[in-house]
């Protein structure tokens, strides 16, 4: 069990020293980013899916 715990202490150690978290405004910008490319590519999905319907 000890080494579980050393374990999930090293991660949260390499988490807080070694990895560059990105500024919050540039995690807003990319999570726009993402929101819009979703709703896109489901509107395309949709689209497809109601053309191979409509088209036998």
């Amino acid at each position: 069990m000890t080494k579980f715990v050393d374990y999930i202490s090293e991660a949260f150690h390499e988490l807080k020293a070694n990895v560059t978290w990105p500024e919050w405004s540039e995690v807003q910008r990319l999570t726009i980013i993402v929101a819009i490319f979703s709703v896109v590519f489901a509107l395309l999905t949709w689209g497809v899916d109601e053309l191979f319907v409509k088209h036998p």
